[in-house]
């Protein structure tokens, strides 16, 4: 449900005080204040020292020098969204903890790039993640690739950057675009002047701005329900800690499979061929610290996905029965975190300067990435092959595009790499077929469950006493039980699909569309082993000892030592190390 803001700031306004506007005292206002000033102080610093950003090579790759610690927060922080930080404890509040279960597939969603894309690129030497299509298949590949990354980002950005925003006047009634000008103003200029360093670096800064304030605003949310033990009955009683839900049915909103599975394919397509988190990869020192920065983000994930549900949990335990969507004190419950924060914690300045400072941090981590990410894939792929440049020449017009680059396709993505780089077999009319394949059925199931409204099943939980579920939460979550009888078939089947299961279908169209597309146009060359995976079978015969050394190892140009088994294994298996 979108709201205007007059009809959001009134919904807050109202809850919190009848007589008259809530505003941020001075104390929220400085510590607002001191973000920006740090973010911008982050960028001007990397913008007069070391090599001061003169070349691409440091301007998008901080020089290969980035240590594995700061990278882990970048890439966790990059996808950390205000969204996720507003959306999260609203989904936990509404429907319990059976969302948690979704950090069961950071485990695959993190090991598989590590070991397969991660290990790849690297050695390639690729400066956009897109050059590997133009290698694997040809031009007008990688051409559509990037600017399918362009429009998915562009659309995360307008989303990324308008949510805090929105939180800003409903709590202060700072002017909208006001806010959405200033954070993009704010952001695009410590990216354009300080490079990926300034980038990574305040990224870490955000972070634990992010963690300090969800940090905070649940112990004063404890303490206000009446200490941890009273917060704890009032969830378990209110039926909010969730059991596993193993239904198979994929058009069950949230279960184990659509979480902990179908969420694996969502981690692939944005930690492993995302073009913000393979550059982070790319700009560390070796790629034994890429892989390592890819394992540590698994920590920083599991922090950040159990401070948002507990948030959800520590709202349910202030508010009880007394839910302000019932009261109609708010008309979303997407409006409940903030809520919570002006309401409960007004007694307690700073606070909520603090919250708000940290939904800027998550999506000034966002924006900044995606600038920086937009500019590389806009040089590197559509300008540089086009026109001869010198590198100074390319290092400015890379931080005018962050300039001027400001504002459902992961999957397919995903699925366009996975056929380059698994199949043999794949060539580049079934690559192009493919990615359109999976645009097409991206849009087509999203926006067709959109328009038919199809509701995906979801058991709401009820937040009183009566068991009745408001309006609120029934527009956006469905009704409790959908039936046997009432289930949905053939396309409204498909359209009420859990949006956990797009990424999934969309890369597996591609995979299936491209492979029959190029067997029917036939293979006119086979790709270099450098640029598919290899899992080959050595096998050495010590002719003194008559005895077999036998092993399998993993790599991208790996030599049959002596005259034994070569092979490829067209599946996804992980190795325990690679050559």
């Amino acid at each position: 449900m979108v709201l205007d803001s007059n009809t959001t700031l009134h919904a807050c306004n109202l809850s919190m005080d009848p007589t008259g506007q809530k505003y941020f005292t001075i104390i929220d206002y400085v510590i607002f204040a001191l973000l920006l000033v740090a973010s911008m102080a982050i960028g001007l610093y990397y913008a007069f020292t070391g090599g001061r950003q003169r070349t691409t090579q440091e301007f998008m790759y901080a020089d290969r020098s980035m240590k594995c610690l700061p990278l882990s927060l970048s890439l966790m922080a990059t996808f950390q969204s205000a969204v996720a930080i507003i959306g999260t404890p609203a989904e936990v509040y509404a429907n319990g903890t059976q969302y948690w279960f979704i950090g069961c597939s950071y485990i695959l969603g993190l090991l598989i790039p590590a070991h397969i894309f991660i290990p790849l690129f690297y050695r390639l030497h690729l400066t956009s993640v897109y050059q590997y299509l133009e290698l694997r298949f040809c031009k007008a590949v990688r051409i559509c690739g990037t600017v399918t990354f362009i429009f998915q980002m562009v659309i995360y950005m307008g989303v990324g950057i308008y949510t805090p925003a929105l939180a800003l006047n409903a709590v202060t009634g700072f002017h909208l675009w006001g806010a959405v000008l200033a954070t993009g103003l704010v952001c695009t200029l410590y990216t354009a002047l300080g490079g990926l360093k300034a980038v990574v670096w305040t990224d870490v800064f955000q972070t634990v701005v992010m963690f300090t304030g969800q940090l905070a605003v649940i112990i004063v949310g404890v303490h206000q329900a009446g200490g941890l033990s009273d917060a704890w009955v009032k969830v378990r009683d209110g039926g909010r800690i969730s059991g596993i839900d193993l239904n198979p049915d994929p058009t069950v909103r949230h279960t184990f499979w659509t979480l902990g599975v179908g969420g694996v394919f969502l981690m692939l397509s944005l930690y492993g061929v995302n073009q913000a988190q393979v550059q982070r990869y790319l700009s560390s020192r070796t790629e034994k610290e890429a892989v390592m920065s890819c394992y540590m983000v698994f920590p920083c994930l599991q922090v950040a996905l159990m401070l948002s549900c507990l948030m959800g949990l520590v709202m349910y335990a202030c508010y009880g029965n007394n839910s302000p969507l019932e009261q109609q004190y708010i008309t979303s419950k997407d409006q409940m975190v903030l809520y919570f924060v002006m309401d409960m914690l007004q007694n307690f300045p700073g606070l909520p300067g603090l919250f708000v400072a940290c939904l800027f941090s998550a999506s000034l981590s966002t924006i900044s990435s995606a600038f920086n990410s937009l500019a590389t894939v806009t040089m590197v792929d559509l300008i540089k092959p086009h026109y001869s440049m010198t590198e100074a020449r390319a290092t400015l017009l890379s931080k005018i595009d962050q300039m001027n680059i400001f504002g459902m396709v992961g999957g397919p993505l995903l699925g366009l790499f996975c056929l380059g780089i698994f199949f043999p077999c794949a060539n580049s009319i079934g690559a192009v077929i493919g990615l359109a394949a999976g645009l097409v059925m991206s849009f087509w199931v999203g926006i067709g469950g959109f328009l038919s409204r199809m509701p995906s099943s979801v058991q709401v939980l009820p937040l009183n006493s009566t068991n009745t579920v408001p309006a609120a939460f029934g527009n956006i979550t469905g009704p409790a039980v959908i039936d046997a009888a009432s289930r949905p078939v053939g396309l409204n089947g498909l359209y009420s699909l859990s949006y956990m299961w797009y990424s999934a279908l969309n890369s597996s169209t591609v995979v299936l569309i491209g492979l029959v597309i190029s067997f029917m146009t036939g293979k006119k060359h086979g790709p270099e082993e450098l640029l598919i995976v290899l899992y080959t079978y050595t096998e050495e015969r010590n002719q003194k000892t008559q005895l077999d050394s036998q092993k399998w190892s993993h790599g991208f140009t790996v030599k049959c030592i002596v005259a034994c088994g070569h092979f490829n294994v067209v599946k996804l298996l992980l190795a325990d190390r690679w050559s």
